[in-house]
């Protein structure tokens, strides 16, 4: 499969602190990420250099789903870039099989800008071809929601 980027971004009218902290804080995250899978979470630290586990009920068989990610930049408040280095299945590491190859090598970069008052966050993704639609339409709603919480409470 073919990857391509993926870019979407939206302005929230809050501090670049206050939007890191909405999309990096384990309970704000847990909620803005449901709208890629309902009980989403993440395990790791945002530290350069760490491992940090993308997961989430599988649907379709025992144990966690999500991606193996490496975390190769932290700039706070103003960047974040990820390396995905495989997937988990039934809660199972994997970063042999075709499909964990796949993604392996991919990067996702969150950018913070101040903008007009607020902050515009974009994120760009490297993405299967196939998967272009879908992680566009999901990621959209995950940083409307990302805004909603953001703004709510700025």
């Amino acid at each position: 499969m073919n990857k391509m980027k993926m870019l979407v971004s939206t302005v929230i009218q809050a501090t670049p602190e206050r939007v890191w902290q909405i999309m990096l804080d384990d309970a704000t995250y847990r909620v803005w990420t449901s709208a890629f899978y309902p009980g989403s979470y993440f395990k790791g630290e945002w530290k350069a250099g760490t491992i940090i586990y993308f997961l989430g009920p599988n649907p379709e068989g025992t144990g966690e789903g999500g991606m193996v990610t490496e975390v190769k930049e932290v700039r706070p408040f103003e960047f974040v870039s990820l390396m995905h280095l495989g997937i988990m299945k039934d809660g199972v590491e994997d970063r042999e099989s075709p499909e964990a190859k796949a993604w392996a090598g991919s990067y996702e970069n969150y950018t913070f800008t101040p903008k007009n008052g607020g902050t515009e966050v974009t994120v760009e993704m490297d993405i299967l071809e196939d998967f272009k639609g879908v992680f566009t339409s999901m990621w959209v709603k995950g940083l409307e929601r990302v805004k909603a919480l953001a703004e709510a409470s700025a």
